[in-house]
């Protein structure tokens, strides 16, 4: 059980540079940064050949080394298509950035739940009851707009990665915006950028909706004890579920709810309505109940409550799912996060969460007098039996989507980063080799496997992809339970596994990666009409990029973690977060593919940890 969080140390708040606002700071620092550079085409082609041999078989291997010789040759496409690339470079702040969100995001149809938005489970605070819940809301409200004025007075600090500035731009993307669905592709509005911006939060509670004004009109931020004050207005208007719960519309797949916005929003008042949710800073969820689990089982429920609600019957209705950032509050002490993931990734999420959670255990001021507030807005909805039949239909597939989710949370207490650290290995490298092995345990095979990688070193940057799965990790793995096998030479892989896995992690922050790059010689082809080459239709590509496992670490100082969805059907999505003691992991799977199971993977990476670790205590290693 999470301690609650009355007992844990403090850590740090973000302290601004500055207690006054540095107009242009924000803009000097972007223009500073160096822009994506693109990779040299056969560096590219060399690396995908490379990075297909552990997944693919021989004969298809030999067909992949044909078409990529064709594809590279001088005067051939792949040139041309690089020349294209590299104008293109010359020309735009980030060659990749608008591709990426519209290939990754705006174009991706499937629900945003579970498949795109990532949850963030919090530890469980310590109260039960609704008072709490509304106290603790409202110190985290508070806790927000105080981080919100270090990005309005853009005296944010600039973050750094092995001492290069990164890109704050996430930063300016994540408040007030929110993703508007469209009946082909979407689009994100940002309102925090435009000449009245937003004064005011979504609140949800009881699937409905409030817009709840959070500054005074002299512009500072009202008071925690103002903003409780607020919150038991809106919960006392609010007392039952008796409403249609609209926010479940935007569970759907997204040309269903393109559809269904379109007929939503005909009405004036649903069209106001949605545009107060969409131009509000955030959303925040006050959740009703839960299901009642074991203890052991409590961490994988908070998972699904952040992830998707738990179903019709649950919370899933009571969220905004197209809204960048939702807070979620449960009456139970359970807190967490979803985000919508086309403006932003998971690190300045969880920079902002950590500083609110770490906001929110400051001591209590003394009240101060509370001014008479106006009632919180009620946005209101008219129910046509056009929109009724697409709620119905979106419960119905929010319930089975939730019911195939295999969602389990595990804190591994063996260890942390200080065993890695020890060995004078890399903690993620170390962690990327456990879960290698652990899948060739189970599958005797290796798999495609993505591991993002921040591109923030350049401006506007994104990710791209680490491929886990390389020679080195093969010849590991395979080598790991081989008896013939003696300790030591078993260690030299394990070093040669993780010290690969190291490369090729500088590699991709440094812009140097694969994936990112074929995908902008591919879109170059597209957008001047040109055929595609054939390593595009190549049954190994479709293999690289079909990741059995998707994984992603997410560090934080708060004791937390991250939780999403498989990418693909018959996979796994994997997200961690290394302490120095302990690792939280968040494994999930679909029922509905007989052969994976999460709570299987997270035994098996449990006991390919345990099984390292004793390799390496029990074998004197040469002295370096």
């Amino acid at each position: 059980m999470a301690k609650p969080c009355g007992l844990m140390k403090p850590c740090h708040l973000v302290k601004p540079v500055s207690v006054t606002r540095v107009s242009g700071r924000y803009l000097t620092h972007q223009k500073g940064l160096p822009s994506l550079p693109v990779p040299p085409l056969q560096q590219t082609c060399e690396r995908y050949v490379s990075a297909l041999e552990p997944i693919v078989e021989v004969d298809e291997l030999k067909h992949t080394k044909e078409l990529v010789e064709e594809f590279q040759k001088a005067g051939g496409v792949g040139e041309r298509l690089q020349r294209g690339l590299e104008k293109r470079a010359e020309n735009t702040e980030n060659w990749l950035s608008e591709w990426w969100v519209q290939v990754a995001y705006f174009d991706y149809r499937l629900p945003v739940v579970i498949h795109s938005s990532p949850g963030l489970v919090l530890p469980r605070m310590n109260f039960r009851d609704k008072q709490g819940q509304i106290r603790f809301a409202a110190k985290l409200i508070a806790g927000v707009l105080d981080f919100k004025m270090m990005i309005d007075n853009e005296t944010l600090p600039v973050e750094y990665l092995g001492g290069k500035p990164l890109c704050m731009n996430q930063y300016y993307e994540v408040l007030s915006s929110c993703r508007v669905p469209g009946l082909k592709r979407d689009s994100v509005v940002n309102h925090a950028k435009t000449s009245r911006p937003p004064k005011h939060i979504t609140v949800v509670h009881n699937f409905q909706f409030y817009a709840l004004e959070v500054y005074n009109s002299d512009g500072t931020p009202l008071t925690a004890d103002e903003l409780r004050v607020q919150l038991e207005k809106i919960c006392l208007s609010s007392p039952q579920t008796d409403v249609e719960p609209v926010g479940i519309l935007t569970t759907q797949h997204r040309d269903s709810w393109g559809k269904a916005y379109v007929t939503l929003t005909q009405d004036k008042t649903n069209k106001e309505s949605v545009s107060a949710i969409q131009r509000s800073i955030f959303t925040l969820c006050l959740d009703g109940a839960k299901p009642q689990v074991a203890d052991e089982e409590y961490r994988s429920c908070a998972a699904v409550q952040m992830l998707h609600g738990g179903g019709s019957q649950w919370n899933s209705g009571n969220r905004w799912f197209d809204k960048t950032l939702q807070f979620i509050i449960g009456e139970d002490g359970t807190c967490g996060a979803n985000y919508e993931h086309a403006p932003a990734e998971g690190p300045p999420i969880v920079a902002l969460i950590d500083h609110v959670v770490e906001y929110t255990r400051k001591p209590e001021m003394t009240p101060s007098p509370v001014v008479p507030l106006p009632m919180p807005q009620k946005l209101h909805f008219n129910i046509t039996p056009d929109i009724k039949k697409d709620i119905e239909e979106a419960k119905h597939a929010m319930n089975i989507l939730a019911q195939d989710l295999d969602m389990r949370v595990i804190v591994f207490g063996h260890f942390g980063k200080n065993i890695p650290k020890a060995h004078k290995m890399s903690p993620d490298a170390f962690i990327q080799m456990a879960l290698q092995l652990a899948y060739y345990r189970m599958y005797q095979c290796c798999c495609a496997t993505y591991e993002s990688a921040s591109l923030r070193m350049f401006r506007l940057g994104r990710t791209d992809t680490i491929r886990s799965a390389s020679k080195a990790s093969a010849s590991f793995v395979k080598a790991f339970d081989d008896p013939r096998k003696q300790n030591t030479e078993k260690v030299d892989l394990m070093v040669k596994a993780v010290n690969a896995h190291r490369t090729y992690t500088t590699t991709a922050v440094s812009g140097q990666a694969i994936d990112r790059h074929l995908l902008g010689l591919k879109m170059v082809a597209v957008e001047n009409n040109l055929s595609i080459p054939d390593i595009y239709t190549d049954t190994a590509y479709a293999k690289a990029l079909h990741y059995k496992l998707s994984t992603s670490q997410v560090p934080s100082k708060t004791d937390c973690v991250m939780c999403f969805g498989p990418v693909v059907t018959d996979g796994y999505g994997v997200c961690y977060n290394p302490m120095n003691d302990h690792i939280n992991f968040a494994v999930s799977s679909f029922n509905t593919a007989k052969d994976t199971d999460a709570a299987h993977l997270a035994q098996a990476v449990e006991g390919a940890l345990l099984d390292m670790r004793t390799l390496l205590e029990q074998t004197p290693r040469a002295k370096l």
